[in-house]
């Protein structure tokens, strides 16, 4: 039998564009986004007990550092590297000015900071600098910190940082409290 040639062999498409539509829905129903993480910071309550939040804080106590738009790093109005921060942060919070601190190690200087409860690190970024030199400061602060603690844990405790119980880890917490502010430049 000879096939017609008006008859037309092939699929009907006619329900293709509703397939179509179905799995786009689909797809976009089941699909996760993950979320960007950010930086995780707890901020602090307004005035924590036990402390004079209308004290006069003097400006010794304050260790500011600056980062510009051309993202040159100044601290306490001194240009530095970032290599430089970590061991002046520890000089400035660590100094022991007033000799009110039994397990401080610093060179009691009168122009840095009384002692590690009263230090305070103030940092100013403007809004053009990098993200990165941003973090960078951060990594350096937090690892003088950490720094700071650890010996003491030694000293005290005989242990690192990690093998510490909670009750212990509160007290190097309270003997270098973590005290910052931040600024923009711009404002």
């Amino acid at each position: 039998m000879k096939a017609s040639r008006k008859t037309i062999s092939g699929l009907n498409a006619g329900s293709m564009a509703d397939i179509a539509f179905l799995l786009l829905i689909f797809f976009l129903v089941t699909t996760t986004f993950p979320e960007d993480q950010g930086i995780e910071g707890v901020m602090p309550k307004s005035c924590p007990e036990g402390v004079d939040c209308t004290a006069e804080l003097h400006e010794k106590n304050i260790f500011t550092i600056k980062l510009n738009r051309n993202n040159e790093l100044m601290a306490n109005n001194e240009l530095i590297s970032i290599n430089e921060l970590r061991a002046s942060i520890k000089a400035f919070v660590d100094n022991n000015g007033d000799e009110s601190c039994e397990y401080c190690h610093g060179e009691k200087n009168l122009t840095l900071s009384d002692n590690p409860k009263k230090a305070v690190i103030a940092i100013h970024t403007d809004r053009e600098s990098t993200y990165d030199n941003y973090i960078e400061i951060q990594d350096e602060l937090v690892g003088a910190y950490y720094e700071l603690r650890q010996e003491l844990s030694q000293m005290k405790f005989n242990k690192k940082v990690d093998q510490l119980t909670e009750e212990e880890v509160l007290q190097l917490q309270e003997s270098y409290p973590f005290r910052i502010t931040e600024a923009d430049l711009n404002q």
